[in-house]
């Protein structure tokens, strides 16, 4: 048994030694697919909402003002029946709730308002669709409905739950309504004694599932 001993000390020192080199080392993997499909999204109008002057005398100076609702047609159009979304990025980043409005600028310092999105009235490939949205990137999805305001964490789709759960469907080619609904904040301490830009910008980015 004396003979032994040496051997094990040997085996359990080498068991040791492998352990704190390998807690010393970590793997890094990079991966992706490369789709040979390519989604393009266009809007009417240029994607412009347009609500001309607005006479600071008819804004609210201690509630909220909405300024209109305005539709666009929002298309997006796919080489091949593609599993896709869509998510919207604030260029603005000063709305007073950015996780469903967009900003509009500052005034006097102080946050102008916000616009908000929804979709409306989806028609892919010729048929009626339902819209989705999932908030976690993807991995679960829940149904949604026009007029719902669509937050900008979110991802929006198009899809059915024929597996027993809503889920993308793959499209080529997809119309909806893009209502775009526009308020001005509280204008109480907002020198609007000169022209004051309403100045919004989002970036509406096809996603590939």
């Amino acid at each position: 048994m004396k003979t032994c001993m040496p051997l094990l000390g040997g085996a359990l020192l080498l068991a040791l030694s492998n352990a704190v080199f390998a807690a010393s080392s970590v793997d890094l993997t990079v991966k992706g697919l490369i789709t040979p499909s390519a989604c393009a999204p266009s809007l009417s109008s240029g994607g412009l909402v347009d609500h001309g002057k607005v006479a600071a005398k008819d804004l609210e100076p201690n509630n909220w003002t909405l300024l209109g609702n305005h539709t666009l047609q929002l298309a997006i159009s796919c080489d091949a029946p593609t599993l896709l979304a869509l998510k919207g990025t604030d260029n603005k980043g000063d709305a007073h709730d950015p996780m469903n409005f967009y900003g509009l600028g500052l005034v006097s310092g102080k946050k102008l308002g916000g616009y908000s999105l929804m979709l409306g009235n989806p028609v892919a490939d010729g048929t009626a669709i339902a819209l989705i949205e999932s908030s976690d990137n993807g991995l679960t999805w829940r149904e949604t409905f026009p007029g719902d305001i669509w937050p900008i964490t979110y991802h929006a789709s198009f899809g059915d739950r024929s597996s027993g759960s809503w889920a993308p469907s793959p499209v080529q080619q997809v119309t909806a309504d893009l209502m775009v609904q526009t308020l001005i904040a509280p204008t109480a301490g907002m020198d609007l004694s000169t022209e004051v830009p309403i100045n919004g910008s989002a970036t509406l980015e096809v996603k590939y599932l």
